[in-house]
This record gives structure tokens, C-alpha cells and sequence, in this order.
């Protein structure tokens, strides 16, 4: 499959960061604190009583960052996110939502930072070898696994995911036509 020249490319750095939405800020900080060891690295209170904004150092320069809005409207399950591990229901999600986070990990820790998640009460899923077999995953570690990972959820049921690519991606890699709408 071939695909277009892209016009020449921003100096992208990574991601600055991506920001979500929380219902207790407390409770936020806690789990991204005390469960996955993220540094709260900046504070902003709002103007006009509209809420906060605060930043956790994700690694690698990037941040991942919460609003807490004090009118902000309860999540949609399957709308504004799949709302539940992708093992135990449904991935899907409404376009223009976000539908998980993925955390960058060294590929020998993902088990033992499973491990770390059950042992602070975070229900996980097994871990994934994501490989391009027809249901896209591996019952064990094989050359074809390309990044393996294992999923949960925050306390607001934002689904997350630890991950760590096992490969380089090559030519073959790029092998789908995209998609668009179904009629």
C-alpha cells in the first residue's frame, strides 16, 4: 500500500501533554501519585470558580493532565469512553472521544508492574501480545508480538494501558487501506 507524501513535518518533541477530565481532583491525585508513581508537577486553579488543571510528569518530557470542572456531566459508557477493559466488554467508543491512554514501560517490567497494580487493588487484565494474527493476540511471546501491554482503569474509569513495543516496525507494518464511514 502506498501513502501520500506528507507535507514536510512540525519538530515534533512527543506529546506536551493530553489533558482529561476527573470528577474528585483529590482521588485523581492519589491514584496517579500514590498507585502509578507520577510526579504532580504543576497546579493551576481556574479563573471565575471554573475548576483546576493539574499536570503529572508521565516520563520522557510528556504530561498527562486533568480538568476537574465542578458542573462537568457524568461519563457515557461506550460515548465518551469504552468504559469498561477491552477483556471484559466492548473497546468501542464515539468518534472525537478518547478512548485510552497508553504508558510507555521497559518490556521486561510489564509484569511486574501488573503485579504492583493488583497488589494496590487495581483490577487488570492478563497480559496482551498484541501480534497481527486474526484476533490480534498471542497466547505467548512469539517473533510476530509487536508490543505487549496489559490494561486498567483510573478511578473514573478512564481506561489506561502500560505498554512496551517488542519490535521495529518495517515496510510490511503499513498493510490496511484506511477506513471510512460505513453506508
Amino acid at each position: 500500500m502506498e501513502i501520500q507524501d506528507a507535507v514536510e513535518p512540525f519538530a515534533y518533541g512527543g506529546v506536551n501533554h493530553l489533558a482529561l477530565v476527573c470528577r474528585d481532583m483529590g482521588r485523581t491525585v492519589d491514584f496517579y501519585t500514590r498507585i502509578l508513581g507520577m510526579p504532580l508537577v504543576k497546579t493551576i486553579e481556574l479563573p471565575f470558580g471554573l475548576g483546576q488543571h493539574f499536570f503529572f510528569d508521565c516520563g520522557g518530557g510528556d504530561q498527562l493532565a486533568f480538568f476537574w470542572f465542578p458542573d462537568a456531566a457524568e461519563p457515557v459508557p461506550g460515548i465518551s469512553g469504552p468504559g469498561v477493559r477491552p477483556d471484559t466488554g466492548s473497546l468501542t467508543s464515539a468518534i472525537g472521544s478518547m478512548n485510552h491512554v497508553a504508558f510507555s514501560v521497559p518490556a521486561d517490567k510489564i509484569e511486574e508492574y501488573r503485579e504492583r497494580l493488583i497488589s494496590a487493588g487495581v483490577a487488570c487484565s492478563e497480559v496482551a501480545n498484541h501480534d497481527d494474527s486474526e484476533f490480534g493476540i498471542s497466547a505467548e511471546m512469539t517473533d510476530e508480538v509487536f508490543v505487549r501491554s496489559v490494561y486498567f482503569q483510573d478511578p473514573d474509569g478512564i481506561l489506561l494501558e502500560i505498554a512496551a513495543w517488542t519490535r521495529a516496525f518495517g515496510p510490511d507494518d503499513i498493510a490496511h487501506a484506511p477506513a471510512g464511514p460505513v453506508r
